[in-house]
């Protein structure tokens, strides 16, 4: 992900800050609302992730790639946005140059990787819907076990060589740094960060939304001429797969309309002068995808509304709570 950085203008003077524009009350409103979204970004998806992880019903192929979204936008909840939130807040990098480079760093590694996860969900997604036999023949959880750390391990490796060869550059003031790419790498990043992942996505939940449609209209013709046993547990089945390529289009839709700000911005940078305050803004509606992901699957999950109320009510430390139907 092509990160400009954290560069403040050139005449910021060492480890301050400009003059606050804002009152007292509206300065702790602020570090108020930004706890909430942190903390509400970290517990939500904590859940989830104790949710995957607890209840055996839920170890599911595509329910491992749930938990490893649900893994990138906890780190980004937790190692992410308080250095983000600060950094608007106070309208200048308060911090150290080495925790500059950390969070350029993490950042990098932990957006890239939320979105190849929603990629792998497209993915994951169309197989399923367009071949279940062959899906549920080859694609075991122990499978994705291994797709998903390939995952994590391969765009690590990329944010690290994106890194070595490109470098990092201190600015003027102490505790300011950015990372800068040249053109070359600037497409290269562009196209293996967004165009590429972000291609595969809008393709395949096109795809996915026509087989749905074309499964509804053969549910509703089978309907008509029989109603075996057989029947209602072909079209039980058909049903569940729409409705979760559907909740996973939200979730999609949702993170691409969060990013796309950013990578326009991106674009443009290139080209024309822009405001440090509105990069601030489209990279902060990145991070706050980490914050919506959790709301979706309370609002569209039934499994994972009960699974929240089991592991409030502490239920989850009784035994064998991990077989508890949760579905």
């Amino acid at each position: 992900m092509n990160f400009t950085g954290v560069n403040e203008t050139d005449d910021c003077p060492p480890y301050t800050c400009p003059e606050r524009s804002v009152s007292t009350a509206v300065y702790v409103f602020l570090y108020v609302c930004a706890a909430a979204a942190v903390l509400l970004t970290v517990c939500g998806n904590l859940l989830i992730i104790i949710s995957v992880c607890h209840f055996k019903q839920l170890h599911t192929p595509t329910n491992m790639l749930i938990l490893s979204l649900a893994v990138s936008d906890f780190l980004v909840g937790a190692l992410v946005m308080p250095a983000a939130l600060i950094w608007m807040i106070e309208s200048c990098w308060i911090f150290s140059l080495v925790f500059c480079l950390c969070y350029i760093s993490i950042s990098m590694f932990l957006t890239t990787t939320s979105i190849y996860n929603v990629a792998l969900i497209a993915v994951d997604r169309y197989f399923a819907l367009s071949n279940p036999f062959l899906y549920t023949e080859t694609v075991s959880v122990k499978t994705m076990y291994i797709v998903v750390l390939s995952n994590w391990f391969v765009l690590l490796f990329y944010n690290i060589a994106l890194q070595y060869f490109c470098g990092f550059f201190s600015g003027l003031c102490p505790g300011q740094g950015f990372m800068a790419l040249d053109e070359v790498w600037s497409l290269v990043d562009l196209l293996l960060t967004f165009v590429f992942p972000c291609a595969v996505i809008i393709i395949l939940y096109t795809l996915v939304f026509i087989i749905a449609k074309r499964h509804a209209t053969a549910i509703r013709d089978l309907k008509i001429h029989t109603q075996t046993e057989t029947l209602k547990n072909t079209t039980d089945s058909m049903k569940s797969e729409r409705k979760a390529a559907k909740v996973l289009g939200i979730l999609v839709s949702v993170f691409l309309a969060c990013l796309f700000p950013y990578f326009i911005y991106t674009v443009l940078g290139n080209a024309v002068e822009t405001d440090a305050g509105v990069f601030q803004n489209v990279l902060l509606l990145v991070y706050f995808n980490s914050t919506i992901n959790p709301v979706i699957y309370a609002l569209f999950y039934p499994w994972f509304r009960r699974c929240v109320k089991l592991t409030l009510t502490l239920q989850i430390f009784n035994p064998d709570s991990s077989l508890m139907n949760v579905l």
